[in-house]
């Protein structure tokens, strides 16, 4: 039933600030894949995707950083590349095998598009560029764009669904945790934010999944209950239950989980939790309903993501894919020392 499930395993992250962190990438990235499922010739490949990205930001790019993870849905593999800018004026030259600014081959995005069952890139001048590019243990590749996209067990389509679970710098463990449940005609998705951050609040996220995992189909309240009962001997946690039906997102909170529904045209609509720790001050569960259409995203985001980016986001942001969206928000708008999740929903037809 789980689409997938983010808490063991955080996101990594290597700031391209040298060109010693291109080949840095490249090893974070081959292990990454590795324990992502990937076998054979595919960790190679995990690899040299990293490189090109990260290359691309070394060579053209400011304040450049690779993420890399599971997959958000199913197995495999995933590499983000988020800038500063300046951005690329002719995306779909950079795209083409043989163009080059630098005097090189000009094979990295091309080379990108053709290895990575899905690739999806957005840029704009002077924002700067997003790029996400993803592989599978099935291997075997998509043009630009992600026309191969990967999908979770139940048929999830993996371009609806985005995703980065961050550490506080510093830490080993993440106290932050998600994970999405998708069942016949609806996906329930948890976002958890352990008290504080380390080993102990990464405990406090595990119990919380673990509730949501045996019982995803509960009604929001129900499962907030249960997952108050189980957080009690722990330090408690902040959680975000969203459950997404066609047409519509149905939010219940508690602490600082936050809900942003983006509209292309005007402002976010954002959608705050109820005040309390699950665990140790549970509030009456509390259930907020809101249209949701298919060309619309929900966002859910723990308080490591500042929540003055929904104030006034660029066109930009705003624009972004839910694949590309919570790589963007975690390098524009994280607070570096809290964990920082931050889970993109596209509506459901």
């Amino acid at each position: 039933m789980s689409g997938g499930e983010s808490g063991a395993v955080p996101t990594a992250q290597v700031r391209i600030d040298h060109h010693s962190a291109v080949h840095l990438a490249a090893d974070v990235a081959r292990r990454t894949a590795r324990r992502c499922g990937l076998d054979g010739s595919l960790p190679e490949q995990a690899a040299a995707v990293a490189s090109e990205l990260a290359s691309n930001l070394d060579k053209h790019a400011g304040d450049g950083v690779v993420y890399l993870q599971p997959l958000p849905l199913g197995e495999g593999f995933e590499v983000l590349a988020v800038d500063r800018g300046p951005g690329m004026g002719e995306l779909q030259r950079c795209l083409a095998d043989g163009y080059t600014t630098t005097n090189t081959l000009g094979t990295g995005l091309g080379a990108v598009s053709r290895v990575a069952d899905a690739f999806v890139i957005r840029t704009r001048v002077p924002d700067g560029t997003v790029a996400s590019a993803r592989l599978t243990p099935r291997g075997g590749g998509s043009p630009a764009g992600g026309s191969a996209e990967p999908s979770g067990p139940d048929g999830l389509p993996g371009h609806r669904v985005g995703a980065i679970c961050l550490p506080a710098e510093g830490e080993e463990h993440c106290g932050d945790g998600w994970s999405l449940h998708a069942t016949a005609g609806q996906v329930t998705a948890v976002v958890v934010d352990g008290l504080g951050h380390g080993e102990a609040a990464a405990r406090a996220t595990r119990v919380a999944l673990r509730i949501a995992r045996e019982a995803p189909e509960s009604a929001l309240p129900e499962l907030m209950t249960q997952m108050h009962r189980a957080l009690r001997h722990t330090r408690g946690a902040a959680v975000g239950l969203v459950r997404l039906e066609p047409g519509r997102l149905h939010f219940c909170g508690v602490g600082n989980v936050r809900v942003c529904v983006l509209h292309h045209d005007r402002t976010p609509r954002r959608i705050e939790s109820r005040p309390g720790i699950v665990g140790w001050n549970l509030p009456t569960p509390h259930v907020r309903t809101e249209p949701l259409a298919p060309d619309r995203m929900a966002v859910v985001h723990t308080d490591g993501i500042q929540a003055r980016w929904a104030h006034d986001p660029s066109r930009f942001l705003s624009g972004l894919p839910a694949p590309l969206l919570p790589a963007a928000l975690a390098h524009r708008h994280r607070r570096l020392r809290d964990d920082a999740t931050a889970l993109a929903l596209t509506g459901l037809r």
